[in-house]
């Protein structure tokens, strides 16, 4: 176990219930703060819940103030725009507060899909093939593309904006459905081929040397009929999973199968600069090759998803796990 510390846990404002500031009442289902809320005091530590408000020289002064010995950064957003939690992680660098979890750098790499798909082909990484469609710019489809093609936000995370009819089979349809989203969510969009095959999720910890946990899998239902990608209701309605007979377990792989994914895994992780823990979204082709669809850095470590899945997989307990973490993030600092 880690040495007793005084640890801020920053979160988004949104996240906060005004009967329940510090996460202490179990919710009903996962909720990331209130398990590493809990998970921490459960180790000893002295726990702070702080919001990244609006006003950000305030939550400066409350972090100055506090003088955590480390900042467990649970923050996804910045005045609800995605695209600035890397600030947040700026902020604490510029207030020399260790925290856990991926830098600027590294969110800013991975929260772009697009940008995150360029460096990856730069490591030789394999990726869909991808359009990228800016915002208040007339939609230029080039004429060949790879159909079917998954269209979807450049800037969000747990599946936002994707529905069925995300995945279109022209280009009307591609143009159709990039005008939703450039009105809805007021940011570019990228259409991406879309990969057969088995979806994995395989979670990675570590810094200079890297685990790489059992991979999960989402299986989806063989009838033509039902979701093809893990769509918003997919990931989020328990009963649209039953309809459809989407289930969540563990991948069985073959050996080399699986060396292949570790393999891979850890390259995007380094070639990112995620850190402390991350998890990539990948797809194995039924001639088992892996197409890399997102990485995800400080991914859901609620008890119970996918990261915590795979660690107590390998005997590695949910308060162990975030010891594990805060260790990784100290040690960075030392």
């Amino acid at each position: 176990m880690s040495r007793r510390l005084n640890i801020t846990v920053l979160v988004d404002p949104v996240t906060i219930q005004s009967d329940d500031p510090h996460f202490r009442k179990r919710p009903k289902k996962p909720v990331t703060e209130y398990h590493v809320c809990e998970a921490l005091r459960v180790l000893g530590h002295t726990v702070t819940v702080l919001g990244a408000e609006y006003d950000i020289a305030a939550v400066a002064r409350s972090l100055t103030d506090q003088a955590p010995d480390l900042v467990f950064n649970l923050t996804e957003q910045f005045c609800g725009d995605r695209r600035l939690d890397k600030n947040i992680a700026g902020l604490l660098e510029l207030l020399e507060i260790p925290f856990t979890g991926a830098g600027p750098v590294g969110l800013m790499l991975a929260r772009d899909k697009r940008l995150c798909k360029q460096i990856l082909t730069l490591h030789r990484i394999r990726v869909p093939h991808f359009v990228s469609l800016p915002l208040n710019r007339k939609i230029h489809v080039p004429k060949k593309l790879p159909y079917p093609m998954v269209v979807k936000p450049a800037f969000e995370d747990s599946s936002e904006g994707l529905s069925n009819a995300s995945v279109v089979n022209g280009p009307a349809a591609l143009i159709e459905r990039a005008t939703f989203i450039h009105e809805r969510w007021q940011q570019p969009v990228i259409a991406e081929e879309f990969i057969d095959g088995r979806e994995l999720y395989v979670s990675v910890i570590g810094n200079q040397r890297l685990t790489v946990l059992p991979p999960r899998e989402c299986c989806f239902n063989a009838d033509d009929q039902g979701p093809s990608i893990l769509t918003y209701r997919c990931k989020w309605d328990d009963d649209y999973r039953e309809k459809w007979k989407i289930t969540f377990g563990f991948a069985e792989l073959e050996p080399s199968v699986l060396k292949n994914v570790e393999r891979v895994c850890k390259r995007a992780y380094r070639a990112l600069q995620l850190r402390d823990y991350g998890r990539m979204d990948l797809r194995l082709t039924p001639d088992n090759r892996l197409v890399i669809l997102e990485a995800n850095p400080n991914p859901d470590i609620a008890y119970g998803e996918e990261v915590a899945e795979s660690a107590e997989r390998t005997g590695i307990g949910y308060e162990a796990l975030i010891d594990k973490v805060i260790r990784l993030a100290l040690k960075r600092y030392a």
